[in-house]
């Protein structure tokens, strides 16, 4: 078993407490003691509780882009409903599955009203960063012929953000995945069949 460095137990202490008492509530004596160091040991490893919070948000980039459709070997020559369906749902159950991934959201909803930096994230993780990505998605659709050339930003947004509402859900109700897993087939269905060219 790979032991985890006092730097990684910091993260991940403060990424419990953050997710659970936002991070204007939580100080960083809670997080050492939650370590179990003492709280200067703590600023051996980061500068102030602010450089603890850029990390787990770098953290959340890097984590979110392993479960990236397009880092995957995708096959363009598929891109078919039924595999755009099953990328959709790996995707999703990464998102929904990826304890870090749930507690990042977790803190980015709490602390959004509170600290401008967060809402800022927050917006770039639930709003910009799924339409860029969504219409990189509908660009390489159209871009093999496989559906017509429409406004791709109101394309990209009719495809993601019904998915980013089901994960919403999920974090709140795990036990409708299924369900979710379900509605994610008949969507990207219907939409292929709309645009299908």
């Amino acid at each position: 078993m790979e032991k985890i460095s006092t730097k990684e137990k910091i993260l991940f202490a403060a990424l419990d407490l953050f997710s659970k008492y936002g991070y204007e509530a939580t100080s960083t004596e809670q997080i050492a003691t939650a370590v179990g160091i003492k709280k200067p040991s703590l600023y051996d490893h980061y500068k102030n509780k602010q450089d603890i919070l850029d990390s787990l948000i770098a953290r959340l980039t890097n984590e979110y882009n392993k479960g990236s459709i397009f880092s995957n070997d995708v096959n363009l020559s598929k891109l078919s409903a039924k595999y755009i369906t099953k990328l959709v749902q790996e995707q999703t159950k990464f998102l929904i599955h990826n304890e870090k991934i749930v507690k990042v959201r977790r803190l980015l909803t709490i602390e959004q009203y509170r600290n401008p930096q967060i809402c800022e994230v927050q917006n770039k993780h639930i709003y910009t960063n799924v339409l860029d990505y969504n219409k990189s998605l509908i660009k390489v659709l159209i871009e093999n012929n496989i559906l017509v050339d429409k406004d791709i930003e109101i394309m990209a947004s009719q495809f993601a953000f019904p998915v980013t509402a089901w994960i919403n859900l999920c974090d709140r109700y795990p036990e409708r995945e299924k369900e979710v897993m379900k509605k994610i087939e008949k969507h990207v269905t219907q939409f292929m069949e709309i645009y299908k060219k």
